[in-house]
């Protein structure tokens, strides 16, 4: 195989991995270049991550992390939602849901899971 089709192939096989990648309808667009200064600590925790979760670099190991601030950040945004719509008085429970007493209230805090 000659150099250049052997760096074609190379350049090939990158793209193929990173369309894999892409969310269900999302499109490959330009990336941009982030950088993040981490602690000692902070880093031996990313690569402590990065092995149980068998994540191959650290660009995907922050995309995932990225990810979940993302969904959280969602759910702290629908919760606010609520608590506005609902003008801080507690949600009303679905219909026929019993109000629950302080003797059911403590045998769930003694439950364990």
């Amino acid at each position: 195989m000659s150099a250049a089709a052997a760096s074609r192939k190379k350049a090939e096989k990158p793209a193929a991995a990173a369309h894999a990648r892409l969310p269900q309808g999302g499109e490959p667009g330009p990336s941009k270049l982030a950088q993040v200064r981490l602690r000692p600590d902070e880093l031996d925790a990313l690569h402590e991550v990065m092995r149980v979760l068998d994540l191959s670099s650290t660009s995907e190991a922050l995309r995932e992390g990225l990810r979940l601030l993302s969904r959280e950040a969602a759910e702290v945004g629908a919760a606010r939602e609520l608590r506005a719509f609902y003008a801080g008085q507690p949600a009303p429970l679905p219909a026929g849901t019993a109000d629950v007493d302080e003797d059911e209230l403590a045998e769930a805090d003694r439950m364990q899971w």
